[in-house]
């Protein structure tokens, strides 16, 4: 009776270990099938990063329940969730309009709300983020 409790008790261990992990699924068009990967903790996020049919500059939040990134500069199934440091930093200095910027600025903005680019030219690649 012992034995079979201690088999049951490592059997729901295992069990909620596979459930408790966070997974990211990717289509493989060749093999026509679905793979999942789970989260690796460690590892440094790639800005920009190519997911689906985007170029993402930051991390994002799809079918996740918070800001993931890919850890791949196109996305092969490594993935972590962002912490605080992992967020695209803001590109100082960037130019827009007609001017050159050392910090974030509410030119442009109808809300008033700072901004800056995550790219040196924001006139050419239209990339930003409201400062904290």
């Amino acid at each position: 009776m012992a034995l079979h409790m201690v088999l049951l008790l490592l059997w729901v261990c295992r069990l909620h270990s596979v459930v408790d992990q966070d997974y990211r699924d990717v289509y493989t068009p060749a093999i026509g099938t679905i793979t999942r990967f789970p989260e690796v903790r460690e590892g440094k996020c790639v800005f920009p990063f190519h997911y689906k049919k985007g170029t993402f500059y930051d991390c994002v939040k799809f079918n996740a329940r918070h800001e993931w990134c890919s850890l791949n500069k196109t996305y092969e199934g490594y993935w972590k969730y962002c912490s605080k440091e992992d967020f695209a930093k803001c590109m100082f200095p960037f130019w827009y309009r007609r001017i050159i910027y050392h910090e974030c600025t509410e030119d442009g903005e109808s809300f008033g709300k700072k901004w800056c680019s995550l790219t040196q030219n924001y006139n050419k690649d239209k990339i930003w983020k409201y400062c904290d």
